[in-house]
Protein backbone atom coordinates (compact mmCIF):
# COMPACT_ATOMS: atom_id res chain seq x y z
CA UNK A 1 0.00 0.00 0.00
CA UNK A 2 1.50 3.66 -0.79
CA UNK A 3 1.33 6.16 2.01
CA UNK A 4 -2.14 7.91 0.53
CA UNK A 5 -4.22 4.73 0.62
CA UNK A 6 -2.95 3.72 4.29
CA UNK A 7 -4.34 7.41 5.19
CA UNK A 8 -7.37 7.23 3.40
CA UNK A 9 -7.75 3.42 5.14
CA UNK A 10 -7.31 5.73 8.32
CA UNK A 11 -9.96 7.92 7.88
CA UNK A 12 -12.16 5.46 7.34
CA UNK A 13 -11.20 4.09 10.58
CA UNK A 14 -11.41 7.34 12.03
CA UNK A 15 -15.16 7.48 10.94
CA UNK A 16 -15.75 4.14 11.63
CA UNK A 17 -16.77 3.53 7.84
CA UNK A 18 -14.23 0.61 7.83
CA UNK A 19 -15.24 -2.27 5.87
CA UNK A 20 -13.91 -6.14 6.33
CA UNK A 21 -11.53 -5.20 3.17
CA UNK A 22 -10.26 -2.16 5.12
CA UNK A 23 -9.88 -4.38 8.35
CA UNK A 24 -7.92 -6.79 6.56
CA UNK A 25 -6.01 -4.08 4.75
CA UNK A 26 -5.17 -2.67 8.31
CA UNK A 27 -3.41 -6.05 10.04
CA UNK A 28 -1.55 -6.41 6.13
CA UNK A 29 -0.14 -2.86 7.55
CA UNK A 30 0.28 -4.20 11.05
CA UNK A 31 2.38 -6.79 9.84
CA UNK A 32 4.17 -4.90 7.68
CA UNK A 33 6.08 -3.59 10.77
CA UNK A 34 7.09 -6.70 12.49
CA UNK A 35 10.36 -8.03 10.63
CA UNK A 36 11.43 -3.81 11.48
CA UNK A 37 10.20 -4.84 14.78
CA UNK A 38 11.91 -7.59 16.07
CA UNK A 39 14.98 -6.18 14.48
CA UNK A 40 15.11 -3.83 17.00
CA UNK A 41 14.21 -5.92 20.22
CA UNK A 42 16.90 -8.14 19.08
CA UNK A 43 19.12 -4.74 18.68
CA UNK A 44 18.49 -3.58 22.27
CA UNK A 45 18.86 -7.28 23.84
CA UNK A 46 22.24 -8.16 21.91
CA UNK A 47 23.84 -4.47 21.69
CA UNK A 48 22.69 -3.06 25.04
CA UNK A 49 21.95 -6.16 26.82
CA UNK A 50 18.89 -5.02 28.28
CA UNK A 51 15.62 -6.80 29.04
CA UNK A 52 12.87 -5.19 26.89
CA UNK A 53 8.64 -6.29 27.36
CA UNK A 54 7.25 -5.47 23.96
CA UNK A 55 3.54 -5.02 21.86
CA UNK A 56 3.72 -6.71 18.88
CA UNK A 57 0.68 -4.13 17.69
CA UNK A 58 -2.02 -1.88 18.72
CA UNK A 59 -5.41 -3.01 18.24
CA UNK A 60 -8.15 -1.77 15.81
CA UNK A 61 -9.87 0.10 18.47
CA UNK A 62 -6.69 1.59 19.79
CA UNK A 63 -5.42 2.46 16.31
CA UNK A 64 -9.17 4.49 16.01
CA UNK A 65 -9.08 6.01 19.40
CA UNK A 66 -6.02 7.57 18.98
CA UNK A 67 -6.95 8.74 15.18
CA UNK A 68 -9.80 10.67 16.73
CA UNK A 69 -7.97 11.42 20.03
CA UNK A 70 -4.98 13.23 18.40
CA UNK A 71 -6.24 14.06 14.91
CA UNK A 72 -3.23 12.50 13.26
CA UNK A 73 -2.84 10.66 9.97
CA UNK A 74 -2.57 6.60 10.16
CA UNK A 75 1.01 6.97 8.74
CA UNK A 76 2.09 9.43 11.89
CA UNK A 77 0.86 7.05 14.52
CA UNK A 78 4.85 6.41 16.07
CA UNK A 79 3.45 3.24 17.90
CA UNK A 80 1.77 1.14 15.80
CA UNK A 81 4.15 -1.43 17.37
CA UNK A 82 6.37 -0.79 20.06
CA UNK A 83 8.72 -2.02 23.20
CA UNK A 84 9.58 -1.13 26.55
CA UNK A 85 12.95 -0.65 29.14
CA UNK A 86 12.58 0.00 32.22
CA UNK A 87 15.67 0.98 34.17
CA UNK A 88 16.35 2.16 38.09
CA UNK A 89 16.91 5.52 37.80
CA UNK A 90 17.36 8.93 35.97
CA UNK A 91 21.07 8.13 34.94
CA UNK A 92 20.50 5.04 33.75
CA UNK A 93 17.84 6.29 31.52
CA UNK A 94 20.08 9.13 30.26
CA UNK A 95 22.11 6.19 29.64
CA UNK A 96 19.94 4.00 27.26
CA UNK A 97 18.57 7.07 25.27
CA UNK A 98 21.87 7.99 24.03
CA UNK A 99 22.79 4.35 23.43
CA UNK A 100 19.50 4.12 21.68
CA UNK A 101 20.86 7.15 19.63
CA UNK A 102 23.57 5.78 18.78
CA UNK A 103 22.81 2.15 17.82
CA UNK A 104 20.08 3.27 15.28
CA UNK A 105 20.64 6.17 12.80
CA UNK A 106 17.69 7.62 12.59
CA UNK A 107 15.45 8.24 15.66
CA UNK A 108 13.49 10.90 16.96
CA UNK A 109 13.28 11.45 21.32
CA UNK A 110 10.50 12.17 22.80
CA UNK A 111 11.38 13.48 26.84
CA UNK A 112 8.48 13.45 29.17
CA UNK A 113 9.91 14.52 32.25
CA UNK A 114 9.75 18.19 32.24
CA UNK A 115 6.82 18.41 30.05
CA UNK A 116 4.40 15.20 31.02
CA UNK A 117 1.73 13.95 29.66
CA UNK A 118 -1.01 13.75 32.07
CA UNK A 119 1.11 13.29 34.63
CA UNK A 120 2.98 10.46 32.74
CA UNK A 121 6.55 10.75 32.62
CA UNK A 122 8.99 8.73 30.61
CA UNK A 123 11.27 9.07 27.40
CA UNK A 124 10.26 7.79 24.17
CA UNK A 125 12.85 6.85 21.29
CA UNK A 126 11.03 6.79 17.78
CA UNK A 127 13.75 4.52 15.42
CA UNK A 128 12.76 5.31 11.91
CA UNK A 129 13.53 1.89 9.64
CA UNK A 130 12.37 0.72 6.25
CA UNK A 131 9.70 3.89 6.35
CA UNK A 132 8.23 2.01 9.73
CA UNK A 133 7.88 3.75 13.45
CA UNK A 134 8.98 1.80 16.11
CA UNK A 135 8.40 3.03 19.89
CA UNK A 136 11.03 2.36 22.51
CA UNK A 137 9.95 3.78 26.06
CA UNK A 138 12.49 4.26 28.62
CA UNK A 139 11.11 4.55 31.63
CA UNK A 140 12.30 4.71 35.30
CA UNK A 141 11.13 1.99 37.82
CA UNK A 142 9.41 4.83 39.72
CA UNK A 143 7.83 5.87 36.32
CA UNK A 144 6.81 2.25 35.42
CA UNK A 145 5.01 2.12 38.84
CA UNK A 146 3.10 5.76 38.36
CA UNK A 147 1.55 4.33 34.99
CA UNK A 148 1.14 1.28 36.00
CA UNK A 149 -1.47 3.54 38.96
CA UNK A 150 -2.53 5.52 36.03
CA UNK A 151 -3.66 1.56 34.06
CA UNK A 152 -5.71 0.69 36.98
CA UNK A 153 -7.21 3.97 37.77
CA UNK A 154 -8.49 4.05 34.22
CA UNK A 155 -9.57 0.22 34.60
CA UNK A 156 -11.54 0.83 37.59
CA UNK A 157 -13.08 3.85 36.68
CA UNK A 158 -12.53 5.71 33.41
CA UNK A 159 -10.50 4.96 30.35
CA UNK A 160 -10.32 8.52 29.90
CA UNK A 161 -8.49 9.04 33.00
CA UNK A 162 -5.83 8.51 30.94
CA UNK A 163 -6.17 11.55 28.62
CA UNK A 164 -6.63 14.32 30.86
CA UNK A 165 -10.17 13.67 31.13
CA UNK A 166 -12.73 12.09 33.46
CA UNK A 167 -12.99 12.40 37.43
CA UNK A 168 -10.86 15.66 38.41
CA UNK A 169 -10.34 14.00 41.73
CA UNK A 170 -8.65 11.03 40.51
CA UNK A 171 -6.42 12.79 38.00
CA UNK A 172 -5.12 15.45 41.17
CA UNK A 173 -4.28 12.03 42.97
CA UNK A 174 -2.31 10.96 39.80
CA UNK A 175 -0.84 14.50 39.38
CA UNK A 176 0.46 14.54 42.58
CA UNK A 177 1.75 11.28 42.68
CA UNK A 178 3.32 12.03 39.36
CA UNK A 179 5.08 14.90 40.97
CA UNK A 180 5.73 13.27 43.93
CA UNK A 181 8.13 10.45 41.54
CA UNK A 182 9.45 13.70 39.43
CA UNK A 183 10.57 15.71 42.83
CA UNK A 184 12.48 11.87 44.24
CA UNK A 185 14.04 11.37 40.83
CA UNK A 186 15.38 14.97 40.74
CA UNK A 187 16.64 14.11 44.64
CA UNK A 188 18.72 11.66 43.51
CA UNK A 189 19.94 13.53 40.70
CA UNK A 190 20.64 16.44 43.21
CA UNK A 191 22.60 13.73 45.54
CA UNK A 192 24.87 11.97 43.04
CA UNK A 193 25.96 16.03 42.29
CA UNK A 194 24.28 16.22 38.91
CA UNK A 195 22.33 19.78 38.55
CA UNK A 196 19.02 19.17 38.99
CA UNK A 197 16.29 20.77 36.15
CA UNK A 198 14.23 22.11 39.11
CA UNK A 199 15.74 23.32 42.28
CA UNK A 200 12.77 23.08 43.99
CA UNK A 201 11.47 19.90 46.12
CA UNK A 202 8.27 18.88 47.96
CA UNK A 203 10.64 16.33 49.63
CA UNK A 204 11.66 18.22 52.27
CA UNK A 205 9.38 17.50 54.91
CA UNK A 206 10.18 13.47 54.11
CA UNK A 207 13.25 13.73 55.10
CA UNK A 208 16.21 10.67 55.41
CA UNK A 209 18.38 9.97 52.11
CA UNK A 210 17.11 9.55 49.01
CA UNK A 211 17.20 5.66 49.29
CA UNK A 212 14.85 5.75 51.84
CA UNK A 213 12.48 8.13 50.48
CA UNK A 214 12.42 6.50 47.28
CA UNK A 215 11.55 2.97 48.79
CA UNK A 216 8.46 5.24 50.62
CA UNK A 217 6.80 6.41 47.61
CA UNK A 218 7.77 2.79 46.04
CA UNK A 219 5.72 1.11 48.60
CA UNK A 220 2.95 3.86 48.31
CA UNK A 221 2.34 3.20 44.16
CA UNK A 222 2.43 -0.23 44.60
CA UNK A 223 -0.30 -0.52 47.70
CA UNK A 224 -2.55 2.12 45.48
CA UNK A 225 -2.08 -0.66 42.10
CA UNK A 226 -3.02 -3.36 45.15
CA UNK A 227 -5.91 -1.75 46.27
CA UNK A 228 -7.11 -0.70 42.65
CA UNK A 229 -6.70 -4.21 41.69
CA UNK A 230 -9.18 -5.46 44.57
CA UNK A 231 -11.78 -2.76 43.83
CA UNK A 232 -11.78 -4.14 40.37
CA UNK A 233 -12.76 -7.56 41.64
Amino acid sequence: MTKTQIDRLGERLKMGQATPEDLRMLDEFRRSFFPVYEKVILTIEEQLKLKTTGRPAKSTTSISDKLNRESIRLTQIQDITGCRVIVSNISEQEKVVAELSRIFPKVTVIDRRTTPSNGYRAVHVVVESQGRLIEIQIRTSLQHLWAEVSEKFADVTDPAIKYGKGSQEVRTVLNGMSELVASVELDEQRFEGAPPKNPSSVLHGLGGEPEGIREKVRKLLESTIKRLALDKE
